[in-house]
């Protein structure tokens, strides 16, 4: 009866303190504050080539990752973290030519440079660029992958740029 008891006592101590500790933490291991909200504005496209799927994709998989890894909530304008920029560099690199100078590999470089703004703590405010890449077998039909190859860069950069906001990493 008396572990019980104190079983009982320890799961409604356990319950209490998860459901009053109302901390501002994410699941990135960052805290987001006070910020109950965030806004993103659309990434518009500037880079030299433009896919046309690219601003829409990117800016709705920042959105995504900021939903499921922090408790903030999406508004449309105003948030207490704001995140804006552009996409500046959508490129195709050869690399590592054989020896009939053809490419086995092509690297897909996707930049995009953000600016972020914290309503609450302006000392957390930043301007910066963030690319990243990936590199898939030249002889590869481009068109069967690149929304494959743009949904996993554009996944990585929202993860640096919550990293960059949230965790100041």
């Amino acid at each position: 009866m008396k572990r019980i008891a104190t079983y009982t006592v320890s799961m409604l101590l356990i319950i209490f303190l998860m459901t009053n500790c109302s901390g501002g933490y994410s699941f990135t291991g960052g805290d987001v504050g006070e910020a109950k909200t965030f806004s993103v504005d659309l990434f518009p496209n500037y880079a030299q080539i433009i896919n046309p799927n690219l601003s829409l994709l990117f800016t709705e998989k920042l959105k995504d990752i900021i939903l499921q890894q922090t408790p903030l909530k999406l508004k449309e304008e105003d948030g207490d973290l704001h995140f804006e920029g552009s996409i500046v560099e959508y490129s195709f690199t050869p690399l590592a030519p054989q020896g009939n100078q053809a490419a086995a590999q092509t690297r897909l470089t996707i930049s995009v440079k953000v600016q972020f703004t914290n309503r609450l703590d302006s000392k957390k405010n930043f301007e910066e660029r963030f690319s990243r890449f990936v590199d898939f077998p030249a002889d590869v039909n481009l068109a069967a992958i690149e929304n494959q190859l743009i949904d996993q860069i554009n996944r990585e950069l929202a993860e640096n740029i919550l990293n960059r906001a949230i965790v100041n990493w």
